[in-house]
């Protein structure tokens, strides 16, 4: 190797250090399969993503696939499928899923509420 090679590695080496960086933070918000999908990019650069459907919500972090492209870029292309459809499935299977101890037909008794300590009672 040459001594341009060396410095241009080392160069890119040193663009490449994604902690170094700040990103502007976005936020992308969709509806998927009738519940809201929300997507964030961090200025750290992480990925959280967010679904919320019937009361139920979860979410999940990823790491930043390809930190030069535009964040809304990776969407379009399907960086963050995966997560998305783990999520989706998640939520999906919690909505369709039981308890055996809580039931909507029962109801639930409401704890009593104790009194406020007000300056007459000390």
């Amino acid at each position: 190797m040459d001594v341009a090679a060396l410095f241009k590695k080392g160069v890119e080496k040193e663009l490449l250090d994604v902690d170094d960086y700040i990103f502007i933070p976005e936020r992308i918000d969709i509806v998927v399969d009738g519940g809201d999908l929300t997507c964030v990019l961090n200025s750290d650069g992480s990925v959280n993503i967010f679904y919320s459907k019937e009361g139920i919500t979860d979410v999940r972090a990823a790491a930043r696939k390809h930190p030069f492209t535009a964040f809304e870029t990776e969407l379009y292309h399907g960086i963050y499928d995966d997560v998305i459809e783990d999520l989706v499935d998640g939520v999906n299977d919690i909505i369709s899923s039981g308890s055996k101890y809580f039931r909507r037909s029962r109801i639930l008794p409401v704890a009593m509420q104790p009194e406020p300590i007000t300056r007459n009672h000390i």
